[in-house]
């Protein structure tokens, strides 16, 4: 047989090998795979190897195969000339394949899983979260809160350290409301519209810090329109905005006022949840030469009335929390003055793909060793 065309051979078996082994996730997830999100797509880039182990698993035997010189080639006549000769590439072409599967299993291939929509009660809430540099502030927590940072024995938990908790436990205690996180400093942000996933929610909000955008502002203005427009569109009876906040309106481009008619035009009532009350309070200066943070005494000016004026234009409530505890029961006042409504629900969920793609690799490989052992019976 020519070199050729047992190259043509060899490359036609390993396509065959690798459509007969795909029939197994095909047939386990069908279209899934055809609108397929990859994780770890840069490993596809491996595949370029799959040519060179195959090339050394077959033709490439032969070079490394150890030669005798002999006078006569007569003796050999009676040579090995049978299937099994024929079959002398099978295990390359079952490794190659097999290297195929496992690569792309490598990538880690995901599907989106909706399940059933179904009718639900909850309230439609954007959180609106003020990290400007205030927010740096020294603030008692809850106990009965886990803290969001690793404890340390010297550091005292800041303003937004336990509005982070709160949050955290806010979400985690409910069902069927769609919540959204908005940020604000010398601007606002969006960090999530409202959602029922409540996990990636919880990560979100636990990865905020003071430096991740400007602020050197607090523009309450900006914050709360950019929360009345995420539930601009919201089938909700019930739509509320929870503005946290620790100090007075001095930056962006929304007046508070035109922001509290917004929402008023929109059907959303904002609850604005003043944190501190504009006494001194401490503000780490950095650390001491023994490591230790060292605190100064700070003023952050705030400013009640524009918070009650917003919330009354609204139709909602202020509130004044001067430690974690009063945090979390402005939070959970604020729901028990909502009404609940009626809104569609359509869960939805990752599944991974690849452990599709390691059964026929694995299998392959099994394969591989058994016509190794049983058919071909190298020796040595």
């Amino acid at each position: 047989m020519s070199r050729f065309l047992r190259g043509t051979m060899v490359v036609a078996g390993t396509v065959l090998a690798v459509s007969l082994a795909a029939l197994y996730p095909a047939l386990q997830r069908g279209s899934s795979w055809l609108h397929a999100t990859w994780t770890n797509k840069w490993w596809l880039a491996l595949l370029v190897i799959v040519p060179v182990v195959l090339y050394r698993a077959t033709l490439g035997v032969d070079a490394r195969v150890p030669r005798l010189r002999i006078p006569t080639i007569a003796p050999l006549s009676l040579g090995p000339r049978g299937l099994r000769t024929r079959l002398r590439d099978v295990p390359g072409v079952l490794r190659a394949a097999s290297l195929v599967f496992a690569i792309v299993a490598l990538a880690r291939p995901q599907d989106v899983l909706r399940g059933e929509e179904s009718e639900e009660r909850g309230i439609d809430i954007v959180i609106v979260l003020d990290l400007s540099g205030s927010m740096r502030a020294v603030m008692d927590g809850d106990p009965h809160l886990n803290t969001t940072k690793p404890s340390r024995s010297a550091q005292r938990p800041t303003r937004l350290d336990v509005a982070k908790d709160v949050i955290t436990d806010f979400v985690s205690r409910r069902r069927t409301d769609r919540i959204g996180v908005v940020v604000f400093g010398k601007n606002a942000y969006v960090l999530s519209p409202p959602t029922l996933d409540y996990g990636l929610l919880t990560q979100l909000v636990k990865k905020m810090e003071l430096e991740v955008i400007d602020g050197n502002g607090t523009a309450i203005g900006d914050a709360v329109g950019v929360g009345v427009a995420r539930l601009r569109r919201s089938d909700a009876r019930s739509k509320a905005v929870i503005l946290l906040t620790d100090g007075d309106s001095n930056a962006g481009s929304i007046a508070p006022e035109y922001a509290a008619h917004l929402a008023e035009s929109q059907g959303v009532r904002v609850y604005p949840v003043q944190i501190g009350n504009g006494d001194e309070v401490e503000v780490q200066d950095g650390t001491d030469l023994f490591g230790q943070p060292h605190y100064i005494r700070a003023h952050f000016p705030v400013n009640p009335e524009l918070l009650k004026k917003i919330a009354t234009d609204t139709g909602g409530e202020s509130f004044v929390a001067t430690d974690g505890k009063g945090l979390k029961d402005s939070m959970h006042a604020i729901l028990d003055r909502l009404e609940k409504t009626r809104f569609v629900a359509q869960a939805a969920a990752m599944e991974d793909l690849f452990p599709f793609l390691l059964f026929p690799a694995v299998a392959l490989l099994v394969l591989e060793a058994l016509v190794r052992l049983v058919v071909i019976r190298r020796f040595p």
